[in-house]
């Protein structure tokens, strides 16, 4: 009988084990290595914090996660990464990040590799007062059971639902998962993005109430690059704006000029754009008032993204267990001793490292059962 059994050898349930002491503990990870989105993540470089952390950067319950921010927050991660020499760089936007990933992925494995089980699938779990995990390595007993499973975006990293049905076998409701930090495919309006694969800018992108200003990369699919990743986090359904430049006066000055020498965009992106609106690259004097009207497009071009490019090339997985069933010490309002943590929960963070800080938040709330 174990007091704990950690579901996931991801970034929450790696780090709640390296917090716990005293406890007899084991983590069941059904991968044949842990860790692996924190390999991959931020291309090997993992994003781990951000320095302004605030809890309109996260798609989620604000109260819930403002509740579980006072308990560890971004100073405390820092803390705790400085104590265990854990060396972090920052970028100019506020992000930190490890040189390489494995920094981080080595210290868990080191730290806590008689206390992981890999290879093991999670099959059924029954509760009688206490938790009987069974797997194809044989069934586990426990005091509490923490499921930090996370979602289902990257199955090639062996992502899994489990975590939802183990969630919905004890009565709780999920908010339906749908894939986050994602690009756009596009419908045949927009299907000129697809001519224009490879071209990356910056620009401001605005969906809902939320603005980025952040570069977009064209691709073969559609759209994608951090700012259109972030809004597809706020993105349900409906339109998002793009400003691919603010005040198209202030470049076109030039009467004797062409369109396409004046403005400071990709002459290929200028091109395809033009012939989109139906608009000849001509010099600025020769254009009509309707056509200097359609240039104003670029600062604000307005579409309907026909759907994401799912959950294969997604980062992160929003929706999930409804928080409202949930105690700030991530303990399930319905069973003693079932606890969630993690991308499980209905709680998803913008870029910049937030999704790992409310990894480990998450997990430290739990570290005092």
């Amino acid at each position: 009988m174990y007091d704990i059994l950690i579901l996931g050898a991801g970034a929450s349930g790696l780090f709640l084990g390296s917090l716990l002491k005293n406890k007899n503990f084991l983590i069941l990870e059904h991968n044949s290595e842990i860790g692996a989105k924190i390999k991959v993540s931020g291309g090997g470089k993992c994003n781990i914090t951000n320095k302004v952390l605030n809890t309109s950067n996260y798609k989620g319950d604000s109260e819930f996660v403002k509740e579980i921010f006072k308990k560890f927050d971004n100073k405390d991660l820092l803390t705790w990464l400085k104590k265990n020499n854990l060396e972090v760089k920052e970028l100019k936007k506020n992000q930190y990040f490890f040189s390489s990933s494995l920094v981080l992925k080595n210290f868990f494995e080191k730290k806590l590799k008689k206390h992981i089980k890999l290879q093991t699938k999670i099959l059924e779990i029954e509760y009688d007062g206490n938790f009987k995990v069974k797997t194809n390595k044989g069934t586990f007993e426990a005091k509490n059971i923490v499921v930090a499973t996370g979602g289902i975006s990257f199955k090639k990293l062996g992502a899994s639902d489990i975590g939802y049905k183990i969630a919905s076998s004890f009565g709780h409701n999920i908010i339906t998962p749908k894939p986050a930090l994602v690009g756009f495919t596009v419908q045949k309006s927009e299907s000129w993005f697809k001519n224009l694969s490879g071209i990356s800018l910056p620009v401001e992108v605005r969906v809902e109430n939320k603005k980025f200003n952040q570069n977009i990369l064209f691709s073969h699919k559609g759209i994608t690059g951090p700012a259109v990743l972030n809004a597809s986090l706020w993105w349900e359904k409906g339109f998002v704006e793009i400003s691919f430049l603010k005040n198209i006066k202030k470049y076109l000055k030039n009467p004797n000029r062409q369109i396409s020498t004046q403005l400071p965009l990709p002459k290929r992106f200028v091109k395809e754009f033009l012939n989109t609106i139906e608009v000849k690259d001509k010099k600025l004097k020769d254009l009509s008032t309707e056509e200097k009207e359609k240039l104003k497009l670029l600062e604000n071009y307005r579409f309907a993204p026909a759907g994401t490019f799912g959950f294969e090339r997604a980062e992160v997985t929003k929706g999930g267990v409804d928080v409202s069933e949930i105690d700030f010490n991530m303990q399930s309002k319905k069973i003693k001793g079932l606890y969630f943590m993690g991308e499980v929960l209905d709680v998803t963070g913008e870029l910049g490292g937030y999704n790992f800080q409310w990894a480990f938040s998450s997990a430290f709330a739990v570290s005092n059962l």
